[in-house]
């Protein structure tokens, strides 16, 4: 269960297991307060994932250009 304990400038000051951690404040929803339960939901963005490869590539190969 992620717990919000407070905000603190742009970060949202949560709890899970017994241990805080920071989350940027615009991935809060707006209405969200201190003392809400939030849930998240990880994904993984296999096409940014895979651009973003390429343009490593590119750069690797620009870099090292024979």
């Amino acid at each position: 269960m992620l717990i919000i304990d407070r905000f603190e400038g742009s970060w949202a000051v949560v709890e899970f297991n017994q241990e805080t951690f920071n989350i940027p404040k615009p991935l809060i929803p707006n209405d969200a307060r201190e003392g809400d339960v939030i849930k998240i939901n990880i994904t993984v963005d296999k096409k940014a994932t895979a651009d973003r490869a390429e343009a490593i590539k590119r750069q690797a190969d620009d870099l090292f250009e024979d």
